[in-house]
């Protein structure tokens, strides 16, 4: 299915390189691995290869998926806000969506943060997850759009700079 060498998504971790393919006994039987480098913070990770779609590692997407995803961030239409949703259930909402298979439900996250913080500021937990889906999407889309990372989250920024100058207005107001 994967190749040495070849770069992968793993959910909620991000893109890895295969680093290598193990064989290795474990409770007595004896499978096959993937060792999987995370580029973003160098965690090793071990995938069983006859479980590796069923933990969600895939390829990273396509040009047109990541250009697609690029596309949705920029919509706002979709966004119901947070009103009458308790944080805990948004955060164990959101927490999914960070494992998800798919880039857009991690996008999904990040523009929802983004446009959550226009009307409120950000906890900590809510901060924590806009980072992380932050980190997630602007990998893999600066690998599938053959761009560099610190380039696309600038892009992602400028999106939704707007929100951003809000919230230091409002950071500077409080002073």
């Amino acid at each position: 299915m994967f190749q040495i060498n070849e770069l992968v998504v793993y959910p909620a971790q991000g893109v890895g390189r295969i680093e290598r393919i193990d064989s290795q006994e474990i409770g007595g039987t004896r499978a096959d691995y993937y060792i999987v480098r995370i580029l973003s913070n160098s965690v090793t990770l071990m995938v069983p290869v006859k479980n590796a779609r069923n933990v969600g590692l895939r390829h990273v997407c396509s040009l047109r998926s990541g250009q697609e995803v690029f596309e949705s961030l920029k919509d706002r239409t979709d966004f119901t806000g947070y009103t009458g949703q308790n944080w805990n259930r948004r955060y164990r909402e959101y927490s999914e969506k960070l494992k998800s298979v798919d880039l857009s439900d991690v996008a999904y996250v990040l523009k929802e943060l983004f446009l959550i913080g226009m009307d409120k500021e950000l906890s900590f937990g809510e901060r924590r997850l806009l980072e992380q889906a932050m980190t997630l999407v602007s990998m893999e889309l600066a690998f599938s759009l053959g761009r560099d990372q610190a380039a696309v989250k600038n892009d992602i920024n400028e999106m939704f700079a707007d929100v951003i100058m809000k919230q230091q207005e409002k950071l500077q107001k409080a002073k």
